[in-house]
């Protein structure tokens, strides 16, 4: 039997994360699939929780090793992947991997994993309200948003590529939405 899992991915500031930990708590067979990065730390984000932070150079040598599931590089020296191990790590403790994505990452899962995973694309109600969503933050400089922006316009077309779409234009009824999806899945 093939291991399964549950692919949410959306443009970035859509809620997808915000989603997760609600699912993460309604859920306890799934567990958080901390990604890899190439990217430095932001803020007080630890090594292993938010991300596997590794350097450009060990990023490659992965690849080169075929250590990842999927990998991309989403901006020029900037990658993001999932690590077999990660997976080999969940399914061993008897859960299932819980997957925040971006849209080609996901896209990518679902393409790996095919009806062993449901795949969540997660929609903002406006490309409007996903930057108001992303400068609310306040984590980005203005050249940052404005490739985010370009980014998301691109990954809105994707959409159809997964099982399900979510618009978050309330987050209770989206996390219902979502949890009613993954009820019916599991």
């Amino acid at each position: 039997m093939k291991h399964r899992a549950i692919i949410i991915s959306a443009p970035s500031g859509a809620g997808k994360s915000t989603i997760v930990q609600h699912l993460l708590k309604q859920f306890p067979r799934l567990e958080f699939s901390v990604s890899a990065c190439s990217r430095p730390k932001r803020g007080c984000e630890v090594d292993g929780k938010e991300y596997h932070f590794l350097s450009v150079n060990e990023f490659r040598n992965n690849i080169e090793q075929d250590e990842f599931v999927e990998w991309e590089e989403v901006y020029p020296g900037s990658y993001y992947g999932t690590l077999k191990s990660e997976l080999e790590r969940i399914w061993d403790s008897g859960r299932l991997p819980l997957f925040d994505v971006d849209v080609v990452g996901g896209i990518n899962l679902k393409h790996h994993f095919g009806d062993q995973a449901l795949a969540i694309f997660i929609q903002p109600p406006s490309l409007q309200i996903l930057e108001e969503r992303l400068r609310n933050r306040g984590t980005d400089s203005e050249e940052s948003l404005k490739k985010r922006h370009v980014k998301a316009e691109k990954e809105m077309t994707f959409a159809g590529k997964f099982d399900r779409v979510v618009v978050n234009d309330d987050l209770t009824a989206a996390v219902e939405k979502v949890a009613g999806l993954l009820d019916d899945y599991l």
